[in-house]
């Protein structure tokens, strides 16, 4: 069965789930969380993505974040490459860190940001890491410590989880308390996926809804608003031929023409956009668009990342494909 294109535009809630592979632990001593950690904060800065909630254990982890500028694609593919190299040199081993593609679940952030924070701040309680809240207090691979006032890594946009609970700074911290506590006396919720039982197990004012998608946690209009709307996905296969021949009508240019040598600026601008397109969204390798664009592999990539840019500075272009 193919699987579903991701829904990866800035703007959208992403709850992000990483398995290592064969689900083997992906951090082994705290120098690996702290790098990993580290490399978080710095692309978080970078990419401009806002994250609400995290956690790690020793096999996997969680991020809820909302990217605002560039895809979540951008930030997950530097970020788990950049940790597994590193990984493989710390602990002089080779091969694959992670399951060959990263979850990634679209949020209603009305209906569920207080849950899925509450969600993944008590996963080291329920998988056993530590023993309650006051244990999980302490435990510092998770965002929950920076909400009680004793965080070491300040990555979670924490005024806007305090204002889910109450103007107040003081008393949130204690509602928000309180709200994971009285999770604690429940079973957890099922929003490591979407569809229909993920979104009805939290909201169930959607058990008459008859629209659903697994790849989103929330139902009726929510879903229709992607259904209704051309939103660009990752994955959605397109040949290389549809991409030049796209980017060069956009561009009105002969698709022949993207193939001249030279540095003119539109037609620099065009070819790197057709990079990002070919090897960032439709998984087409740096090898075969060199091929067809003159440039080495190395020019590929750097040709990507500025085709993103302009990518995404560009209304019309979003809708191309």
């Amino acid at each position: 069965m193919p699987r579903h294109a991701r829904i990866d535009i800035p703007g959208l809630l992403q709850h992000v789930i990483v398995r290592g592979i064969e689900r083997r632990d992906i951090f082994l001593v705290d120098n690996d969380r702290e790098d990993f950690i580290e490399r978080l904060f710095a692309l978080l800065e970078e990419t401009a993505t806002v994250c609400y909630a995290w956690a790690l254990l020793d096999n996997h982890f969680h991020l809820l974040l909302m990217p605002t500028k560039t895809t979540l694609a951008a930030l997950m593919r530097r970020l788990l490459t950049g940790y597994a190299v590193a990984f493989n040199l710390r602990h002089q081993r080779s091969g694959h860190l992670f399951q060959n593609r990263y979850k990634s679940i679209v949020c209603n952030s009305d209906a569920y940001l207080h849950e899925l924070v509450r969600y993944i701040h008590l996963n080291p309680v329920r998988a056993g890491k530590v023993s309650d809240l006051n244990a999980l207090a302490e435990y510092p691979w998770s965002g929950h410590r920076q909400m009680v006032g004793k965080g070491k890594y300040f990555i979670v946009r924490e005024e806007d989880i305090v204002s889910l609970f109450t103007s107040q700074t003081s008393s949130a911290r204690e509602a928000y308390l309180q709200f994971l506590a009285d999770g604690l006396d429940k079973d957890a919720p099922q929003l490591s996926r979407g569809g229909r039982r993920a979104s009805q197990s939290i909201d169930s004012s959607l058990a008459d809804q008859d629209l659903y998608d697994d790849r989103i946690l929330g139902g009726g209009s929510f879903v229709e608003r992607f259904m209704e709307e051309e939103v660009p996905q990752e994955g959605k296969e397109r040949s290389f031929a549809e991409i030049m021949d796209a980017v060069a009508n956009y561009y009105n240019f002969k698709v022949e023409e993207l193939s001249w040598p030279g540095k003119v600026h539109k037609i620099s601008n065009a070819k790197a956009v057709i990079c990002f397109l070919a090897t960032r969204r439709h998984r087409i390798t740096g090898n075969e668009v060199g091929k067809k664009l003159g440039y080495t592999a190395s020019a590929v990539s750097r040709a990507a990342q500025r085709g993103q840019k302009i990518f995404y500075a560009d209304e019309n272009l979003k809708h191309l494909m």
